[in-house]
């Protein structure tokens, strides 16, 4: 009887330790978890600051009495900017926005040829400050992304607002004379840029980039007492290279991870 327990126990232990076995071969449930994967279309908002340096412009003065005087050697200081924006993210490489931009006073001058006044013949000095609002409708190319910089191409197409203020002129011999007041013309307005995005994370980016503008006209008010009287000095051509450093906020763009697939085990298969 003792011999039959015996053999019984180690039977058992012998089919516990089997299925001990076979559990431990069984698979183990397989998660997969899918990562979140960025999406075409998406809102952005954007600050920059720049520094603006201007190119030479054409400036005249234009009167019935005095006749054309085309002005030489004009230059106009280089001026600072800052600006928003905001736009949207089309498809992997291509985006657009609306930009408004504030440039702040320069001071344009110029040297008209003068023989009838004061201290003449030689040249009086034309100077007035310009400031330029901008707002813009830009396209941009998004070429690729290594490392997380995205290098752009770009074009824009708007209107620029330009206000001429604090006019004045030296004659020959020292004499001058100063106009209050201001004065504001509308402009059609274009640029081209080029630049490069760093994102930092996914929502916000570092962009560094380039643009050429130009911005139109400046006019100055009437200069009274000075041919007819009804005459302004008139600056064409006002362009300009921008350096500009801004940031840029992407709101989420990103498509909702799924829910993580749980693959059951395997069925188990013997050769016996």
């Amino acid at each position: 009887m003792i011999s039959f327990f015996k053999r019984l126990s180690l039977a058992g232990a012998a089919a516990a330790m089997s299925t001990a076995a076979l559990a431990a071969d069984l698979p183990a449930p397989v998660i997969e978890h899918i990562p979140e994967v960025p999406v075409s279309g998406g809102w952005y908002l954007r600050g920059d600051i720049g520094y603006k340096v201007y190119g030479d412009p054409t400036g005249s003065f234009n009167d019935p009495v005095i006749g054309d005087i085309r002005f030489e050697r004009e230059t106009i200081d280089d001026a600072w900017m800052i600006g928003v924006g905001v736009g949207y993210q089309f498809t992997d490489y291509f985006r657009g926005d609306l930009t408004l931009d504030y440039e702040t006073k320069a001071e344009i001058t110029g040297y008209a040829p003068c023989t009838a006044c004061a201290g003449g013949p030689g040249f009086s000095v034309e100077k007035a400050d310009i400031d330029i609002w901008t707002v813009m409708l830009n396209g941009y190319v998004d070429i690729g992304t290594w490392y997380n910089i995205t290098p752009y191409v770009g074009a824009g197409v708007g209107a620029s607002y330009v206000t001429a203020s604090g006019a004045n002129f030296v004659n020959p011999d020292g004499s001058s004379q100063s106009y209050g007041g201001s004065y504001s013309t509308w402009n059609f307005a274009w640029a081209l840029h080029a630049g490069a995005e760093y994102a930092v994370t996914p929502n916000w980016s570092i962009d560094a980039g380039y643009s050429y503008k130009d911005l139109g006209t400046a006019k100055t008010v009437r200069y009274a007492g000075v041919g007819s009287g009804q005459t302004r000095a008139k600056n064409e051509d006002l362009t300009a290279h921008e350096f500009r450093l801004g940031v840029r906020y992407s709101f989420d763009n990103y498509a909702a991870a799924p829910t993580p697939v749980y693959y059951p085990a395997q069925p188990i298969t013997s050769n016996f």
